[in-house]
């Protein structure tokens, strides 16, 4: 038997069914030397067992609900009302094609290669990278934090959505209903909540759903108990789903992915009737060039591609790990992308019909549309006659008809504007909507329009609900994997995770329940998280085109999955994607600690109105607390192996002469931590190395672990603690034999000379 089955056995088929795989990594369990003359080896690492037994076809489908989740039905449409509508939409194709697919691909090819999850797959290629792993874990970790907050939002609407009529038809019927109107009149507070200022779904979303305050200081220990509730009916779910181990069917996510772009589409046909659609239409497809010239559309469209893709989260590669080694990635990345682009422009829309249809509606044309409902009412004598309005009044300002509301008694007035002010009078058309909650607004207007409302609103925001939920359920796949992996304790424990997942999650997740909750999410979802993962995704490009390099990974690739990388990724790889990364991450800097200071969207409620406000110093400190703790353990890993470095070293150099077996050498990797020369033993230190033939770690054995990893063992080997058992006791064994020589001799505690004469 030669030295390579030695130290690389294969498994045995007895203890684990292995599938089949391709004929060209067969041949490849010798060096093989390429045109380029890099030498490669199949190294056999063990597939990770998948948590939620899903295979195949299902991982693709997976990724592709995760891609078209609420990313795409929420967070896009706000970002392309943002940023001009069609220029917005221009600048982000062009991304998806020159970044998001390209770094698609990377990961799932990295990941159908080495077979490991995300933070043992990094230490592989890029031991001096080891970090970038666990930082792309707690950066999901803020994902399912603030996404939970979206889930509960969805179920809120979907509890809400068993009334008939829906609440948020009509404007809320209120009390000193006089002040009101008399304050909305004269621009100053009123007591009362109205609908002269807002639509009626935008001031259901504020009042009755986050009861919003005025700016994210204020009220952040007051909790909301509706969104409370919902929140935590979102970790019972979640720990529900960790504890009995779904199982998925292709079935099951060719309907997650189906069900929303169905009722969207039903939506966008419903909503072309509507009136005043065709401008907000327009607005979707046409580009300005000013936009287009705008740092800041780059800025969002750039973190919204690696956000809605899942790029830098692990996950693609984690779920790419389970694949067969005959899967054609090219094509999967392309159909991941156009599924996610199909549902974003599905929902953006709808939304700027509704736009659209708001801004034609406001101001006269809903005076006159309050008319008609009015004398309507009173001809069925639902209203009575004092409630007639007077003579030309739809031809006269807005404000005329409000002077006459005024007028009338109070009990008069509330049955006057509940039922028939479904618009708004005062509305300003340019500044109709920016929040975050735009998709929620838009879609619940786009449900009050369809016969039977009721009906829809369950199915469309129960599916709003599951695809959260699915996408949450993916990214603490992405967490809890790698963790039982690296963590022995949890892999001991399994059943103590789940716990700790959720109840930590709730938790922490609390803060978005509170009443400046919204403004917090707006804050980590258009600041901190796409900081991270264009911080993660920077060093994850750089490391494998760079550091590992093109060539040699084409060279890895060609050996073990008996095919190349597609040539014009890798030149994307090397001069486009990076570049891009790397500018785009700049414009993050510049936009948090350099520009003008930072706005976001709130809600005023004596004007029932948003406004924009400025963030507080405290609010972008909490941004770079929370990014530089979550990327701390990129810097850790490298500086506590430099503090062992020298001990490794030893045990290293005297371990190689020792050997009286001939070795096949490790593929020589230009990521490996640098390897002193051989050292000659002077006599000045040759007591000193009587020791260190007691050292028995080889050196692959540390520099390559997963190299001696089996399926077995997989399950409580903790790559969580980085030098490992024997060279720590070996490195204790030298430190205190150097000692003793110095004590005897009086020689200095040096260590091995490494500018030995003689040695080249």
């Amino acid at each position: 038997m030669d030295q390579t089955s030695e130290e690389f056995p294969e498994p045995k088929e007895e203890e684990e069914p292995m599938e089949e795989k391709h004929t060209a990594s067969k041949k490849s369990t010798k060096p093989t030397s390429l045109s380029w003359g890099f030498k490669t080896r199949e190294i056999p690492m063990m597939k990770i067992p998948n948590h939620f037994h899903a295979k195949k076809t299902e991982n693709i489908l997976i990724l592709a609900a995760f891609s078209i989740g609420l990313g795409s039905t929420w967070r896009f449409p706000y970002l392309c009302h943002q940023n001009g509508g069609g220029s917005f939409l221009l600048i982000y194709v062009t991304l998806l094609l020159l970044l998001g697919i390209p770094l698609m691909y990377m990961e799932m090819v990295i990941g159908q290669w080495l077979r490991m999850d995300n933070i043992q797959a990094w230490r592989y290629l890029v031991p001096w990278l080891s970090g970038v792993g666990y930082s792309s874990m707690l950066a999901c970790v803020l994902v399912v934090l603030y996404n939970s907050a979206l889930v509960s939002w969805s179920l809120f609407y979907l509890g809400q959505s068993f009334d008939y009529p829906l609440p948020w038809q009509h404007c809320p019927l209120v009390e000193n209903l006089s002040v009101a109107v008399s304050g909305s009149l004269h621009h100053h507070p009123s007591s009362g909540s109205n609908c002269l200022w807002s639509e009626p779904h935008q001031h259901f979303w504020y009042h009755t759903i986050l009861r919003a305050s005025n700016q994210i200081e204020e009220g952040i220990e007051v909790l909301v108990l509706n969104v409370t509730l919902c929140l935590l009916a979102t970790w019972i779910f979640l720990y529900v789903t960790m504890v009995i181990r779904i199982k998925i069917s292709v079935l099951m996510m060719i309907f997650s992915i189906l069900l929303p772009n169905i009722l969207l589409f039903c939506f966008f046909i419903r909503t072309l009737f509507l009136s005043g659609v065709k401008a907000g239409l327009w607005r979707l497809v046409t580009t300005e060039v000013s936009i287009l010239a705008s740092l800041d559309a780059w800025r969002q469209a750039g973190g919204h591609v690696l956000y809605s893709l899942g790029l830098g989260m692990g996950t693609i590669l984690t779920f790419s790990s389970y694949q067969t080694r005959s899967e054609n990635y090219i094509k999967w990345a392309s159909f991941v992308a156009m599924v996610n682009l199909m549902t974003s422009l599905l929902s953006s829309s709808v939304t700027f019909l509704v736009l659209g249809f708001w801004a034609t509606s406001s101001g006269s044309v809903c005076v006159e549309r309050s008319v008609n409902t009015l004398l309507n009412l009173i001809a069925n004598g639902e209203l009575p006659p004092a409630a007639w309005p007077p003579k030309d009044i739809i031809h006269k300002p807005p404000l005329e008809y409000l002077h006459w509301i005024n007028k009338l008694p109070s009990n008069l007035q509330s049955e006057i504007i509940y039922l028939t002010l479904h618009c708004s009078i005062l509305i300003e058309k340019e500044e109709i909507m920016e929040g975050p909650g735009l998709a929620y607004v838009a879609f619940s207007q786009a449900i009050s329009v369809f016969p039977g409302s009721s009906f829809w609103a369950i199915i469309f925001f129960m599916s709003l609900a599951i695809m959260g939920l699915g996408t949450m359920v993916t990214l603490l796949e992405g967490i809890v994997l790698p963790l039982q992996q690296s963590v022995s304790a949890l892999a001991r424990h399994p059943k103590l995770v789940p716990v700790l997942v959720c109840s930590g999650g709730f938790l922490c997740s609390l803060v978005f329940s509170s009443r400046p909750g919204s403004y917090v999410v707006f804050l980590f979802d258009d600041h901190l998280v796409p900081m991270l993962l264009l911080i993660i995704v920077v060093l994850q490009n750089l490391s494998l085109a760079w550091v590992y390099g093109v060539k040699r990974f084409r060279a890895d690739i060609f050996s073990q999955l008996g095919r190349l990388v597609w040539a014009p990724f890798t030149f994307l790889w090397s001069y486009v994607t990076l570049p891009m990364l790397l500018a785009l991450l700049t414009i993050y800097f510049l936009n948090l600690y350099h520009s003008k200071p930072l706005y976001y969207v709130s809600w005023n409620d004596s004007m029932s109105q948003e406004v924009k406000r400025p963030y507080e110093k405290i609010a972008l400190g909490w941004v770079t607390f929370l990014s530089v703790l979550a990327l701390l353990p990129i810097p850790l890993y490298p500086l506590q192996h430099w503090w062992y470095l020298d001990d490794q070293n030893i045990c290293e150099t005297l371990e190689k002469p020792l050997s009286s077996k001939k070795t096949v050498p490790v593929p020589n990797r230009v990521t490996q931590w640098p390897m002193h020369p051989i050292r000659k033993l002077t006599l000045r230190n040759q007591e000193k190395s009587k020791v260190l033939f007691k050292c028995k770690s080889p050196p692959e054995a540390f520099l390559h672990p997963q190299n001696l990893r089996t399926r077995k063992d997989s399950e409580d080997y903790s790559n969580f603690s980085f030098p490992g058992a024997t060279i720590a006791s070996c490195a204790t064994s030298v430190a205190s034999t150097f000692r003793e020589v110095s004590r005897h001799t009086g020689l200095p505690e040096a260590g091995l000379d490494s500018h030995s004469a003689g040695e080249k």
